[in-house]
């Protein structure tokens, strides 16, 4: 019982900690507001070109793919999942990962080390973007004009039901798990290279495998592509498992569909698992900048 009081106030703690963090970065975002308003315009203006640009391919083709299902307000759900993901992870996590590498260059670490909280935690909370929520709010419109339009149409409508709208949001937090594993991996090798510039670069190459369906990649020279972001690297089940549990009926799926949604369990179980080992691992190769 003492232990279970124990858990339950460090949780506590661990929540206050983080409104400390997230009240102080919305302070600072405040304290230059044109800044923060022209942040929040920019990303809004990318994604209306995003949606203009898919608006377009769609003129063009019935959906993303030859018979897999994805029509344009199947895709924009897609696409609504994308931000949704990616916007929490660019909120929470990518300043975070980008400050790292400065403060193994500049010592910063050396204090964060002398914490008494998690080093993890403090790492990969300390600083939030909040401008970078503006694409969570694009996402809510498309996903609520997507799901309007597939549930009022003639041909095959489609209204989710309870159960697949809690999978959903089940499977996109799996899928934040996944992509902040992924940084914290990254910017874990800050401190074997001293700096990691490249950071973002490499995981926009990387993510950018994400924002499309798998079945895509699930043919000729693009197999082996599939194997890989699936299974190895399992960024293709961050958007595609939790899109598709809201886009489609949950019931008829073939075995191979539930074996997906089941591997991104796992995966998303092991590379949790794996990136606290690495950064571990990182820490215990660290020396001080002062030595």
């Amino acid at each position: 019982m003492q232990g279970a009081e124990y858990q339950g106030a460090e949780w506590m703690r661990y929540v206050r900690v983080f409104g400390t963090f997230a009240r102080n970065s919305l302070v600072r975002d405040m304290t230059f507001r044109a800044n923060f308003v022209i942040e929040c315009l920019s990303s809004l203006g990318w994604t209306l070109m995003n949606v203009g640009f898919y608006l377009i391919i769609f003129q063009f083709t019935g959906s993303i793919g030859e018979d897999t299902g994805w029509d344009r307000e199947r895709f924009f759900l897609f696409l609504a999942t994308t931000w949704f993901i990616n916007s929490i992870v660019q909120a929470f996590f990518m300043p975070n990962a980008e400050e790292f590498s400065e403060l193994i260059r500049t010592g910063g670490l050396d204090f964060a080390l002398l914490k008494p909280i998690d080093t993890q935690f403090l790492i990969s909370f300390r600083r939030v973007s909040w401008s970078s929520l503006a694409n969570f709010l694009a996402g809510m419109v498309i996903a609520g004009v997507a799901l309007t339009r597939l549930a009022t149409r003639e041909v095959d409508p489609h209204i989710p039901t309870l159960a697949s709208s809690i999978l959903y949001v089940l499977f996109c937090m799996c899928g934040i798990a996944i992509m902040y594993s992924l940084m914290i991996c990254l910017s874990a090798t800050s401190i074997w290279l001293g700096r990691n510039q490249t950071l973002y670069n490499f995981w926009f190459y990387i993510t950018n495998f994400s924002r499309y369906p798998m079945e895509i990649y699930n043919r000729g020279w693009g197999t082996p592509l599939y194997g890989f972001f699936t299974f190895i690297v399992p960024v293709l089940v961050v958007v595609n498992v939790p899109a598709r549990l809201l886009a489609k009926p949950i019931d008829p799926r073939t075995s191979e569909e539930w074996m997906l949604v089941g591997w991104a369990l796992v995966a998303t179980l092991m590379s949790v698992l794996f990136s606290r080992w690495v950064f571990r691992r990182a820490l215990g190769s660290y020396r001080s900048a002062s030595s």
